[in-house]
This record gives C-alpha cells, sequence and structure tokens, in this order.
C-alpha cells in the first residue's frame, strides 16, 4: 500500500506520533530544555511566569475538510490558542496539541496538520513540544498554548477605566464573510475565504500594547460586540463603539452587497477575526497597529449598556455564545 494511501488504522498510534515527531522535532526553539519523547515537556520562563491558553477545534463546528486543507488546520488551530496569549501582552513560546482522531483518518493527512501547526508556531518563534492521539469517531485539534511576558506587566479584561479610547489592531467581518461565501459553495474572493480558513493574528500588536501600557485587552474570536461586553463587564464601565471608525473593508462590503446581507452582521458580530481589541488611557502613545473605534465611559444606573454603537444598544444579534439555541 502506498504511503498516501495509509489511514492511522493501519499504522497505529505510535507510527503515528513518530511522524507527527518528525515535524515537531525539527522546529524545536532553544526555549525548549526538553521537547517530544519524553514523560513531559520542559520550557524555560524567563519572567518566571507562564501565560496558558487552550483552545479546540471541532470538525464540523470549526472546520469541514471540504473546505480546509490539513495545512490550514493546523495553522488555525495554533492561531486561535495563541492569540489568546497574544492578548495577555505575552509572547507564545510552546505548544501542546492533543489530536482525536477516526482511525479511517488518512496518516498523510494528519502529517500535514502538523505541518501547518508548525508554521503557524514559528510565526512566533514558539515551537509544539508535545501532546496527545487517541481515537475518537469526531476530529478534534486541542491546542495549549504557553507564553512569556517578559518584563511587561500582563494586560487583562478588567482595567479599562472611564475615559479610555477603545482601539482595534486587525480587520473586522472578514472571517464571517469568507464562512459566508464557503457555506454557498463558493471560493472567492480569496481574500475572506483565506480570513476563514487561516486567521493572521497581530500577535506583534498584543506585545506592544502592553509594553504602551494598555489598561486592558481581549482578542476577537467570538465576535467585535460580544468580546467587547467581556471587557466591559469585567471592567465595569460602558463601551461605545462609533459605527464610523469600524467599517472600510471594501472585500466585506462588496461580499455583503453580492449577498444582499447586512455587513454589519459580520463587522459586529461575525467573529473569528482574531484581532484584538485594547483600551488605552488618553496620555498613552498608542501603537501604530491600533486604530481608534470607541470610548470607554462610566457605567450608570438606568443607562443603555454595557456595549453600545453610536451611543445605542445593538438590536440584532450579540455574537457567538456555545450551547445557546439560534434565534
Amino acid at each position: 500500500m502506498a504511503s498516501d494511501d495509509l489511514t492511522l488504522a493501519d499504522v497505529g498510534e505510535f507510527a503515528l506520533i513518530d511522524v507527527l515527531a518528525q515535524v515537531f522535532v525539527a522546529s524545536a526553539r532553544p526555549s525548549v530544555e526538553v521537547g517530544l519523547g519524553d514523560d513531559a515537556a520542559v520550557l524555560a520562563a524567563p519572567s518566571g511566569r507562564l501565560v496558558v491558553a487552550v483552545d479546540q477545534m471541532i470538525e464540523g463546528r470549526h472546520f469541514r475538510r471540504d473546505w480546509s486543507s490539513a495545512h490550514d488546520v493546523g495553522r488555525k488551530a495554533a492561531a486561535r490558542a495563541m492569540s489568546d496569549i497574544a492578548a495577555m501582552g505575552a509572547v507564545p513560546t510552546a505548544l501542546l496539541v492533543a489530536l482525536a482522531a477516526p482511525g479511517s483518518l488518512p496518516l498523510a493527512w494528519a502529517r500535514e496538520l502538523a505541518e501547518g501547526l508548525a508554521t503557524e508556531a514559528s510565526v512566533v518563534g514558539a515551537s509544539v513540544v508535545g501532546g496527545d492521539t487517541a481515537e475518537s469517531p469526531t476530529l478534534v485539534v486541542s491546542v495549549t498554548a504557553f507564553g512569556d511576558s517578559g518584563d511587561r506587566a500582563l494586560v487583562t479584561r478588567s482595567g479599562a477605566r472611564p475615559g479610555d479610547g477603545v482601539f482595534l489592531a486587525g480587520r473586522l467581518g472578514r472571517a464571517a464573510a469568507g464562512l459566508t461565501v464557503l457555506s454557498r459553495g463558493h471560493r472567492q474572493p480569496k481574500s475572506v475565504v483565506a480570513a476563514h480558513r487561516t486567521p493572521e493574528p497581530p500577535y506583534a500588536a498584543g506585545v506592544a500594547a502592553a509594553a504602551a501600557s494598555a489598561t486592558s485587552m481581549i482578542d476577537l474570536s467570538d465576535g467585535l460586540l460580544a468580546d467587547a461586553r467581556h471587557i466591559a463587564t469585567a471592567s465595569g464601565v460602558v463601551i461605545d463603539l462609533d459605527r464610523s471608525l469600524l467599517g472600510g473593508d471594501d472585500d466585506v462590503e462588496a461580499m455583503a452587497r453580492n449577498f444582499g446581507l447586512d455587513v454589519w452582521e459580520w463587522v459586529l458580530v461575525g467573529g473569528e477575526d482574531y484581532g484584538l481589541l485594547a483600551t488605552f488611557a488618553p496620555e498613552a502613545v498608542v501603537p501604530a497597529a491600533f486604530r481608534p473605534i470607541g470610548r470607554v465611559s462610566e457605567l450608570r444606573e438606568g443607562r443603555e449598556g454595557p456595549v453600545l454603537v453610536d451611543g445605542a444598544t445593538h438590536r440584532g444579534a450579540g455574537g457567538h455564545e456555545h450551547f445557546m439555541p439560534p434565534s
């Protein structure tokens, strides 16, 4: 049987691990003191603190193999977890990957997945240092990311204060537009399809925001309104977004017109763009990667909130939330 025709059931768990390890060992970084091949990895943590986040992708829920290559899935799985590290103002350093898959999965697909994970990790100089495999009727890729903050203070969701500006690094609505394009049987335009398949989080902007004393920050995974609400609720404030500062993506607006859809549903609640939303004090020197999109104000009894668009509550969908029935 040709190697390209082999499945996981043909080769077994240990051969699968060997194939994955060949990819990951080749990309190991100096910060990995003990990597693949032992019971646990050992990482250097120069700041004395580890920043840790986990994310999972489930076939049929977060990706489809007929829409995305294995390399795409690997890149996206790594990006989703490392984006959370960047949102704390830290640098991703290492990944642990758990793969649950049916025995019928082609070995070549698993190898390409590993190459995608390693490719995305290399963007920030991180390494895949271990993980786990298991047989499952559903294909699931789970990534735990580790990061280091250096000598910077970490940025949480709870520090926004009235008077702060609200800033965005990244684009809005592209991933949602790409998902709509794919779900309707199209593959163009490539720019929005790529945004769904392989997001490009602005990793460096997270570090820059921390260095510039951002008061709060979050990555945009569930949609702008939902993630702004996380900051507003954690900080006890109101976030007022300015619609005139949010649009302007020609590809997204063109797709909305073509499909007869409201572009604001993509921009405000689309999700999976993996940009960074941050707040800065008025006197801060805001990094160039960020553009202003709103203001933080005081939470007052009887006032609408905690997230407003042009001073009023958005009346449409509020963003993605698991375990909720469709509206």
